[in-house]
């Protein structure tokens, strides 16, 4: 059975954008996934909302960093076949005050750690899915979070994510896919995906995995 660890944040998750609980474990883009790969593949979901990239979050602390944990996630799950990394979303926090490239700059050293883990198969490393997120659209305050107040800034800086993690993708030679191609976040908040957008997400992840899996 070949493992792909989803490391990612409320996108992973499977945040739902009007009540803040979990999207049904079929409908998250993740459990999709499973679902059209197979049985032959073992699909870790970790998702942890509000996590960075290699920030420690002012107001929720370092757990949030997403570089304290990837180490040990690798090597509990080794050997892993592909690390799909989702990030970047929680970057854009204005309290962060990061440009888009120096988001890409903390994907870099998290691509480093997978391919210096020697977590992948004999050893080896891990292949790597990188995934822009989906671009920012309209940010709203709800009753659950001030989205708008926390992104505020972040919608232009979104945009320019797939740019600069192309080019981390092409400087690492892995896969990389821009989610705002295929996907678009709610009108709730702006942020978060609903069911529908997770499902379409799952499938072209799917997609993507099927032909590069089938070498391994």
């Amino acid at each position: 059975m070949k493992t792909i660890l989803c490391y990612g944040d409320s996108l992973t998750w499977g945040y739902q954008p009007e009540t803040g609980k979990r999207i049904d474990i079929n409908e998250r883009w993740t459990g999709v996934l499973r679902n059209n790969l197979g049985n032959n593949y073992y699909i870790i979901e970790e998702g942890l909302n509000g996590r960075t990239t290699i920030w420690d979050d002012p107001s929720h602390g370092s757990y949030k960093n997403g570089m304290n944990y990837l180490l040990p996630c690798l090597s509990s799950h080794k050997p892993i076949e592909i690390v799909i990394l989702f990030l970047g979303t929680n970057d854009l926090k204005n309290r962060f005050s990061l440009s888009a490239s120096e988001i890409a700059q903390g994907i870099r050293v998290l691509i480093n750690i997978i391919l210096k883990s020697e977590t992948g198969p004999d050893k080896n490393s891990p292949q790597i899915l990188l995934i822009s997120p989906p671009h920012i659209r309209e940010l709203t305050n709800t009753k659950l979070h001030n989205f708008k107040d926390e992104f505020d800034g972040g919608e232009l800086k979104s945009l320019q994510l797939s740019q600069y993690y192309k080019q981390v993708a092409e400087e690492f030679v892995i896969l990389f896919f821009d989610a705002s191609k295929v996907v678009m976040p709610s009108k709730s908040d702006g942020i978060h995906l609903d069911s529908n957008e997770h499902i379409k997400l799952g499938l072209k992840i799917s997609e993507i995995l099927k032909k590069p899996l089938n070498k391994l």
